[in-house]
């Protein structure tokens, strides 16, 4: 299986102006070398046979012929290669001369694109040898002997991908072709290029492609004329450019003077996936349909049963490697986060926020955001309550943490024990203390929260809830317990991203005391801490070993939620992306592991706190997810059984 991955590439063949024949042979060297990497979709540059500045010389009809015959020697020597091309050509056509892109596989025509907008300012001359696509008379053509549809509006359907044709300038325009054709069931676009090169305009050019393929929600292939093409006026960097939905999968090196392949895999469930769920991708599609219909070819006899991926499937989906990005990403989450506060403090009056100090990380990070949110409104210090609560497993480490945070943030600081309170309730319930089962660990969250909670109403505040996304995925939270608050800063942060976030915080910070504690609670082993230490103090219980690593738990909601895909597909891309980190049983067990908890705990999320969206994923009851409590996992764990 490939689960919805098809491999395409963006081709950059040498080029010398006006000699077909030598073009061809170029280009079909490439097409070996794409097929011999099991590419399925070869797209080439704009006019690639002729080579684009061929000037005047497109009036002239030897040249004209050449292309043609070299066109014909193309599709023959590629005959046998199992994968579609597409070719930039001149072709004429009822007395006029078109600038086209050809698709082509086993030695057929499928059909021929023409360019819709032409260029005639500045360096561009097109419309002087050139005639638009709404300008053809005819709606087929035969060339190289075949007869094959001759249409802008057209369709190439390989499996689950349907792509579809622009040419160069067409992008530029205010509402590009590719607009139309992804509203028309094409998810991969095609643009076969010859845009020249200065200062600036590389930027732009991918930020406007970028901004394309994110804005239809599809893959795009764009390649663009390089090395070989005449420097009289002009200079031509030869871009090679593989997106989906925004992201650069694949390029080339520009201004190189050797042929080149940009190779990547597109994933089509994934692009699929997303516009189905957002409802408004095929607005006025059907009244469109109906002005401008489409149509569509199927090919066949390209099988690939397998793929094997070149893209980077990174582990980490909430935070980005570069140091720069990640920066930029915590940055902006932290301010989601702190406005999020700001206008629940304004609106509630409260006079405090009531918060649990454990010293561990997300509780750190509430503490972090409560004090952001008060300096940002002028308020002092003392108005966040922070609490210490030891129980029967608080270790040092953490506790001493939570002090040393407390007492240089400035903030009131209140101990309270619950472990009194909880012997109490144990003699009051017949519970042996010594039994360390369910019963014992959630007695010490529900007597944390009634803490909060009723200092909260001493103090006319309201209780910050510290709990991550993560955890609620996972329904690792005490019913109740620590799942309740008045308001949850983190509930839209997945622990990933908390990491980080409490990592660049401390890297930034101003007080080395603090800088230096934040840095240890990033480095301490996350555990609720309901259990004894052990014989030295350190921390038993961890939540890791417990329910699994939090990393590849962060991975499995992300590709779970916000793509829709199945075991299947999230285990085949785990495996891709932790090749070396995690085994393959490793993964296995904790993913169906991830399932069973994920549908067991939707109850503890459907009657949620509030709290903001911050990533892509969202687990609020009244936002991003809906999902009945009570939703059978059985074809989830089924298909897990089956990896």
């Amino acid at each position: 299986m490939k689960y919805g991955f098809i491999k395409v590439a963006a081709a950059i063949p040498p080029v010398i102006v006006a000699d077909c024949r030598r073009n061809a042979e170029g280009m079909i060297e490439l097409a070996r070398q794409a097929a011999a990497q099991d590419v399925e979709w070869l797209v080439f540059p704009e006019l690639c046979i002729t080579a684009y500045t061929c000037g005047d010389l497109f009036s002239q009809r030897l040249l004209l012929d050449e292309a043609e015959k070299a066109l014909g020697y193309f599709i023959e020597e590629t005959r046998e290669l199992d994968m579609v091309s597409v070719i930039g050509a001149p072709v004429r056509c009822d007395n006029q001369l078109f600038n086209c892109a050809i698709v082509v596989s086993h030695g057929t025509i499928h059909g021929v694109v023409p360019k819709s907008y032409l260029p005639g300012y500045k360096e561009f001359n097109e419309e002087r040898w050139f005639a638009t696509a709404d300008d053809a008379y005819s709606n087929c053509i035969t060339l190289c002997g075949q007869t094959a549809p001759l249409d802008a509006r057209q369709l190439f359907s390989l499996g689950d991908a349907k792509f579809a044709i622009e040419i160069c300038e067409d992008v530029w325009t205010p509402v590009p072709p590719s607009c139309h054709h992804a509203q028309n069931g094409a998810n991969i676009l095609v643009n076969l290029s010859a845009s020249n090169e200065q200062i600036g305009k590389n930027k732009y050019l991918r930020s406007l492609i970028s901004q394309q393929s994110a804005r239809c929600m599809s893959g795009y292939i764009y390649a663009s004329s390089g090395f070989g093409e005449s420097t009289a006026d002009l200079v031509f960097a030869g871009n090679a450019l593989v997106y989906e939905s925004g992201t650069l999968l694949a390029t080339a090196d520009r201004f190189c003077i050797n042929p080149q392949l940009a190779i990547s895999e597109i994933d089509v469930n994934r692009l699929n996936n997303e516009r189905q769920a957002t409802t408004s991708f095929m607005g006025g599609a059907a009244t469109l349909r109906k002005i401008q219909p489409y149509r569509e070819t199927v090919i066949s006899g390209i099988r690939k049963d397998s793929i094997t991926l070149t893209r980077k499937i990174e582990q980490s989906p909430f935070v980005p490697r570069c140091a720069e990005a990640c920066a930029e990403v915590c940055q902006e989450a932290f301010n989601i986060q702190v406005s999020a506060l700001l206008k629940r403090i304004l609106h509630t009056g409260t006079k405090t926020l009531v918060l649990g100090v454990s010293g561990g990380l997300d509780s750190t990070l509430a503490l972090l955001v409560c004090a952001e949110a008060l300096r940002r409104l002028g308020r002092p210090m003392t108005d966040i309550v922070g609490i210490t609560m030891p129980g029967f497993g608080t270790s040092g480490r953490t506790y001493e943490n939570a002090l040393v945070l407390m007492k240089e943030m400035g903030i009131t600081m209140r101990e309270i024990s619950i472990v009194p309170a909880v012997k109490q309730h144990f003699i009051d319930i017949a519970h042996d203390i010594n039994v360390h089962d369910v019963t014992y660990e959630n007695s010490q969250a529900r007597e944390r929260t009634q803490i909060l909670m009723d200092v909260a109403n001493q103090t006319q505040g309201i209780v910050i809830g510290t709990g991550d996304l993560s955890e609620l995925a996972l329904g690792w939270a005490t019913y109740n317990g620590d799942h309740m608050s008045m308001y949850g800063v983190s509930a839209g942060v997945p622990k990933t991203l908390v990491r980080a976030l409490v990592e660049w915080i401390a890297r930034n910070h101003s007080n080395e005391k603090i800088s230096k504690s934040l840095l240890d609670v990033v480095d301490t082993p996350i555990s609720p801490e309901l259990t004894p230490a052990d014989e030295s103090g350190n921390i038993k219980q961890k939540t890791e070993d417990l329910v699994g690593p939090y990393e590849l738990h962060d991975f499995f909601i992300y590709y779970t939620l916000q793509h829709g895909f199945s075991p299947a597909k999230v285990y085949f891309l785990a495996r891709h992306a932790f090749k070396g980190t995690y085994s393959e049983g490793v993964i296995k067990y904790w993913l169906r592991n991830f399932y069973r908890r994920f549908f067991s705990s939707q109850f503890k999320r459907s009657c949620l706190p509030d709290g903001p969206k911050v990533c892509s994923v969202s687990l609020s009851p009244r936002g991003s997810w809906r999902m009945p409590s009570d939703a059978s996992s059985a074809i989830w764990l089924a298909e897990c059984d089956t990896l």
